[in-house]
């Protein structure tokens, strides 16, 4: 009888129809195409999902080309994450999408948009629409994870709750940080910047960006002679902290030729939470802008950032000004 019983579970399994007693549950897998987009997920939904980023920290974004195990790990995602669609693997993304080779739901520029995401023109380019370093606006931040939020709450509708809670924390620690530091530095100022991903780390806090040394990606460098006129009349020479060696050289000399203060910023990273670099991004073109900005920690654990206002050099220290940042 034992023997038997044996011989039909077998059976059963191997025609498929073997039900197992416990179910696993699993994550919703979800690609990011870049590491900044894959930070923004990975803070705003922490476990409750499994997230991958698609180009590595160091490749070129506008050159690389999916792999065939890249192709089949899109087949197995739930929710995959752009910069908008710009980039080519992007475009071969929504392409693959539209074939149906892919399942996952894709996010694009129109899902973005529909929750507040906005380009930047690029003034020194005709106005464009600048793709570059969209991540680096907290507004655009929060878009791209709530349209997220709203992409896993489609294909997981069981753990909608969480989805929500993780991005209403997500929200508070960013809104937390733009209440701090937006619209803290007093008159019009303006920058030249060496990359056009710089202009959405600065213009939130009320830095116009008026120039780029590199103004596209497939457009020549400026000479830094050409761009001098334009820094002598700006605020600050910013640059991008991963940018060629060329174009930082650039962005030092101008800065030195122009008299004006100079500061770095992160574009792109791996691995590290999205709010950190955001607050590390604010502080350094602060710093450069004249402020000085100390940061302690309290007994609470929470970081409490004191920014005394000394607006360009030569100004006295102003009142210190305190805002709590919740980590």
């Amino acid at each position: 009888m034992r023997r038997a019983l044996i011989t039909v579970a077998v059976v059963i399994a191997l025609s498929g129809l073997f039900i197992p007693t416990t179910e696993a549950s699993e994550k919703p897998l979800v690609v990011a195409s870049i590491g900044p987009i894959a930070s923004i997920v990975r803070e705003a939904f922490g476990d409750s999902v499994d997230v991958v980023t698609l180009i590595p920290l160091g490749a070129d974004p506008h050159e690389y080309q999916l792999s065939a195990e890249q192709v089949n790990l899109l087949r197995g995602a739930s929710v995959i994450v752009t910069t908008g669609g710009h980039l080519p693997v992007e475009a071969k993304i929504a392409e693959l999408k539209e074939e149906g080779v892919i399942k996952a739901e894709v996010l694009l520029i129109d899902d973005y948009r529909a929750e507040g995401f906005r380009y930047l023109p690029e003034r020194w380019y005709n106005d464009k629409d600048n793709p570059h370093g969209v991540w680096l606006d907290p507004d655009n931040a929060l878009a791209i994870a709530r349209a997220t939020e709203k992409a896993l709450e489609g294909v997981d509708p069981g753990n909608a709750d969480k989805y929500r809670a993780g991005f209403e924390s997500f929200r508070v620690k960013v809104e937390a940080i733009k209440e701090a530091y937006a619209g803290f530095l007093e008159g019009n100022k303006s920058a030249v910047v060496n990359m056009p991903p710089v202009q959405y780390a600065v213009e939130w806090l009320g830095i116009k960006v008026v120039a780029s040394i590199k103004p596209e990606e497939e457009v020549p460098a400026l000479g830094v002679d050409d761009l001098l006129p334009t820094a002598e009349r700006s605020d600050l020479v910013l640059y991008s902290l991963q940018s060629p060696e060329q174009l930082k050289k650039a962005a030092f000399e101008l800065a030195e030729k122009s008299g004006k203060p100079t500061g770095g910023v992160v574009v792109f990273w791996e691995g590290k939470p999205y709010t950190e670099i955001l607050k590390e991004n604010t502080v350094s073109v602060l710093k450069a802008a004249g402020e000085k900005v100390i940061v302690q920690k309290n007994s609470g654990g929470t970081d409490s950032a004191y920014i005394l206002s000394a607006l360009f050099a030569g100004l006295a220290l102003g009142t210190a000004l305190g805002y709590i940042l919740k980590s």
